[in-house]
This record gives C-alpha cells, sequence and structure tokens, in this order.
C-alpha cells in the first residue's frame, strides 16, 4: 500500500511510496547511464510497454500514459522511443519477467514495464519498473496512485523517475509554465496571465485580459505567482494564488516597476523600480512590506534575479555604456560586471544549480539565447531568432524555455537544452510570450 503523503492543493492524494519490495539491489547502481552534457551523445533506445490492465477502461488509462511518458522521454531530446510494432514479447509476462534477448533483438538498452489498476475508491495505481536490457536488473520500481483525472501527473512522475535514474540529474517533467497569452491587433493586444503543463496540457487562463499582465514569475513552492499588472496607467505588483484564484497586491509604485521576482525562499521579491527617471534595483520583505534600495547608480538597473542561495543577484545594467549583465551580493554592495563581449544583454536569471546565468543578447541586429557561468566566462550561444528573448529555467537546470517572434509572424514559446541541439516549439491556444518555468510541483 502506498505511503501516506501531504495533500497536494494541485492534485488530490499523490502518492510516492518508493521502491517496491523487489526493487533493485545496490550493486545494479553503477549500469546504464546517459551522459547529458556530452554534446555528441546518441538518444537512448528505450522500449516502453504499456501498462498492463484488466479491462478496457484500465487499458485506455495505460495507453494514455505511456503516450505521455514516450513524449516526454523524447521530447528531452535524450531518449528515443522503440516502435511498439518491433516488440516480440507482448504477452504480458514481461511485466515482471522480460525476455532480456527478445529486447535486445529490437536494440533497446532500457525497457519499462507496469500495471494500472482502477481501484474502488475512485483511485488509479500504477506500479512500473525500468530495467537495463543488457544486465538484466531492474533499476527503478516503484508505486504511484492519485485520483484518475490526475493520471498526467502519475505518467510525468514516472518520466521524472526514469530521467533521474538514467542521467543523474533531477526531472523537469511534474512541473507547470505561466506565460503572457497574446491576441488582438497590434494597437489593441490583449494580455492575460495563461498556466499549463510543461508540455502545453491543462492549459487554462489565469486573467481575463482586461488589463495589461507583464512578466510572471513562480514563487519556490509553485503555488502562487507574482507578476505586474496595469490598472489604467499605474503599475501594480500583484501576488496570485494558483489555485484559489485570490490575489493580493504587493505595492503600487511611483513611477514604472519592472520584472518582480521571488527570492528563494519566497520572503522577499526584487524589481526595478523607476523613480525620478532613474530606474534601480529594489527588493521588498513580503512580511512586513518595507522596501529597500539596493542600486545606486544614474544609470538603468533592471532584470534582477537571486542566485538559488539567496546571496547573490544578477542584473543588467547601461552603466557602461551598453547594456551589461552585473552580479552583486544581496544587499546591494560588491557590484562587478560580468558579460564582456560585444553586443547588448538583457533579461539574465540564474540557473537553479547555480552554476550557469541565461540571457537574451542582442548583437549586429541579431537576438541570441546564451549562457555564462556567474563570473562571466564560458559563454555559449544555444538559440538564435528574431526577437528571442526571456529565457526561464527548468528546476533541474538543463533545459531553458523562451520566445520568439518572426518577423511577420506570432510569438511562440520555445524549449531547447543545453546542449542546443534539441530545439522544440510549445504549442499554446494564442501568441505566447515571457514565460516562466515552476519549480517541481509538490506531492
Amino acid at each position: 500500500m502506498p505511503l501516506p503523503a501531504p495533500v497536494s492543493r494541485l492534485c488530490r492524494r499523490l502518492f510516492m511510496a518508493g521502491l517496491l519490495a523487489f526493487a533493485v539491489p545496490a550493486t545494479a547502481a553503477a549500469q546504464l547511464t546517459i551522459r547529458i552534457d556530452d554534446p555528441n551523445f546518441e538518444p537512448l533506445p528505450i522500449a516502453i510497454v504499456a501498462p498492463q490492465a484488466s479491462n478496457d477502461d484500465e487499458r485506455s488509462t495505460a495507453g494514455r500514459i505511456a503516450g505521455v511518458v514516450t513524449a516526454n522521454l523524447e521530447g528531452s531530446g535524450l531518449f528515443r522511443a522503440i516502435d511498439p510494432s518491433a516488440f516480440v514479447q507482448r504477452d504480458g509476462s514481461e511485466v515482471l519477467a522480460p525476455r532480456f534477448n527478445d529486447w535486445k533483438g529490437i536494440g533497446a538498452e532500457a525497457l519499462i514495464t507496469g500495471r494500472v489498476f482502477h481501484r474502488t475508491n475512485g483511485d488509479i495505481r500504477i506500479e512500473f519498473r525500468l530495467w537495463d536490457v543488457a544486465t538484466g536488473r531492474q533499476l527503478v520500481g516503484r508505486r504511484l496512485e492519485t485520483g484518475r483525472a490526475n493520471w498526467r501527473r502519475l505518467a510525468h512522475k514516472m518520466s521524472d523517475a526514469i530521467y533521474r535514474r538514467l542521467t543523474g540529474e533531477s526531472g523537469y517533467f511534474d512541473t507547470r509554465v505561466v506565460y503572457v497569452a497574446e491576441s488582438g491587433p497590434v494597437l489593441k493586444r490583449v494580455k492575460r496571465l495563461a498556466i499549463m503543463d510543461q508540455d502545453g496540457a491543462n492549459h487554462r487562463f489565469l486573467t481575463n485580459g482586461k488589463n495589461l499582465v507583464m512578466t510572471p514569475r513562480f514563487s519556490p513552492s509553485a503555488q502562487e505567482i507574482t507578476y505586474l499588472e496595469f490598472v489604467g496607467e499605474q503599475p501594480r505588483v500583484y501576488i496570485l494564488d494558483i489555485d484559489s484564484g485570490q490575489r493580493e497586491i504587493v505595492g503600487e509604485f511611483e513611477g514604472m516597476t519592472f520584472a518582480p521576482r521571488f527570492s528563494p525562499d519566497g520572503n522577499r521579491i526584487v524589481m526595478s523600480l523607476a523613480r525620478d527617471g532613474n530606474s534601480e534595483i529594489y527588493a521588498m520583505d513580503l512580511r512586513t512590506r518595507a522596501t529597500e534600495r539596493l542600486t545606486r547608480h544614474p544609470a538603468i538597473d533592471t532584470s534582477p534575479s537571486y542566485a538559488p542561495d539567496g546571496s547573490r543577484i544578477v542584473f543588467d545594467s547601461d552603466r557602461s555604456g551598453r547594456q551589461k549583465i552585473y552580479v552583486m551580493n544581496a544587499d546591494g554592495s560588491g557590484v562587478r560586471r560580468i558579460s564582456n563581449r560585444p553586443g547588448r544583454y538583457a533579461t539574465p536569471v540564474w540557473s537553479p544549480r547555480g552554476d550557469l546565468i541565461a540571457f537574451t543578447k542582442l548583437e549586429a541586429g541579431a537576438f541570441f539565447i546564451g549562457v555564462m557561468q556567474p563570473n562571466g566566462e564560458g559563454e555559449r550561444i544555444l538559440a538564435q531568432g528574431y526577437l528571442a528573448e526571456g529565457p526561464t529555467w527548468a528546476p533541474n537546470g538543463r533545459v531553458l524555455m523562451y520566445y520568439k517572434k518572426p518577423r511577420g509572424g506570432t510569438a511562440q514559446l520555445y524549449s531547447i537544452d543545453l546542449t542546443g541541439r534539441n530545439e522544440r516549439p510549445m504549442s499554446t491556444p494564442e501568441d505566447a510570450s515571457d514565460p516562466a518555468w515552476s519549480p517541481l510541483l509538490e506531492d
């Protein structure tokens, strides 16, 4: 039976029971792995068998789960799902006793099997296993359970467990993305907040489009969003609870306000305020609503983002004459420039791992999405496109999402991994800009 777990506001009774009784022994831990940072890797061939089921309803659920797991793993660019028509063993015995020579014969290096159960209380349970085909060892065995309406989360959590075991990195599939949905003519553009799963499912709008909204950003808990909304011509910073729809105003500031973003502990918001014609970085304590000015320079300072440990802030500024990236301590001391190559830099955002800073770059009329180390070294360009802007990190720090708008085209979201090889468009009902990726959702 599943172990008790806290009830999430997003998903009723989602439990992860950990390793099953027949899980992998510790000696198997050094077997099949993917070197995720190797730019020359070939996707791992993996056989994803739809979980076994006892009736038509369960078989329908099993097929949908297998489809989501397949899309997740293939979408990462690290896996190649083998066509199920090639499977030799398909009588159900593969769930507990795979004939590994059969799976080797079709080129599989990893194998996923399992069972789905519709329980009488309305829940759905899945038990799944990940096998190393070469050694015949089980690498992962898990049991997950939730309400039937939330079957997609089971598939995402399966994907995260498999991704973690085969790459050594945290997964990013059980996450959501908030962005600005755009519609209407250029001079009467309607912009409203929208949210969806990272694969585009469960899409819904969070605001009605009456007022212009900008720069949505998740809290560390993934349950709240801070964003900027113009009420008339007055900019206001709000915090919105995703599930309840309740919101509270953080501040109604004199002058323009830009790019509010949570601190890693969720207790502060850092933002850019333009007062008396001068844009500076400010931090607000959400418990006391006290505001602290962090930068003091006649140049434009904007787009602040905390390091994952909260000790430093990265931002962009034109204090050197052109827009560049700077890092300072969280109290505003120790400001130093880290971008030194030609071009203008904007929208820097610190990786959740702390090892890289993503940015937008404009050089010779072209837009780029790139990354650099926090000391400015190791700059790499990952993507290019007209009006490519607004990078945001997946919670494992190995994938980015951003948006671009081709000349004469529509704004669209894209994801790309750190190799720069796996760029994928995201489908949304309307034009899409300014994405923000959530942390992993809590159980």
